[in-house]
């Protein structure tokens, strides 16, 4: 009977880890199942992260873009605008109205590309676009004075025209902290 018992004992174990193995495997395949998916979790987390910020950067490119052109053609506008109004002075007083138009025209873009960038520009980036519009405004001010045949302090050609220069010269550092936004220096 002892060797019967000992044999019952040994059925015994051997059902119980048969079984025993079972659900044992079964409980590690569903752990090692489980990390896999976190894992694939986290890596497509981060491919979606790292589209959002490619897209961001693009967007944010064609913004400075668009807003660095507005600036350009709003500046070059305001130039010959003056010019004109400084050759004008011998002949007849008012500008001609297309240049007029133009100049309308240039400065609405640059309003519009600046409302853009002032949703999506960094705190650098805008802090120099702020600087250059309040630059333009004043240089377009004092130029449209001039144009109207009553000029007031620092609004002769060779002042405004100088502004416009260094407004020229500003647009570089301008451009700089845009590119280094973009990450591009």
């Amino acid at each position: 009977m002892d060797s019967g018992l000992i044999a019952l004992g040994a059925a015994v174990v051997g059902v119980a880890g048969t079984l025993l193995a079972t659900v044992l495997s079964q409980r590690m395949l569903a752990r090692v199942q489980a990390a896999q998916f976190e894992r694939e979790q986290r890596v497509a987390q981060l491919g979606w992260a790292r589209e959002q910020q490619l897209a961001e950067r693009d967007r944010r490119r064609e913004c400075y873009a668009a807003t660095n052109a507005a600036y350009r053609r709003y500046r070059i506008a305001l130039m010959s605008f003056l010019w004109l109004v400084h050759n004008a002075q011998d002949d007849p007083p008012v500008p001609p109205a297309p240049a007029r138009a133009a100049l309308e025209e240039a400065r609405g873009g640059h309003h519009a590309a600046f409302a853009e960038a002032q949703m999506i520009a960094s705190a650098a980036v805008l802090a120099e676009l702020d600087s250059m519009t309040r630059g333009m405004a004043g240089a377009y001010a004092r130029t449209m004075r001039l144009a109207e045949g009553a000029p007031g302090p620092d609004c002769s050609f060779e002042e405004i025209h100088a502004e416009l220069l260094r407004l020229t010269e500003r647009s570089d550092v301008m451009r700089g902290a845009m590119r280094a936004d973009l990450g591009m220096v």
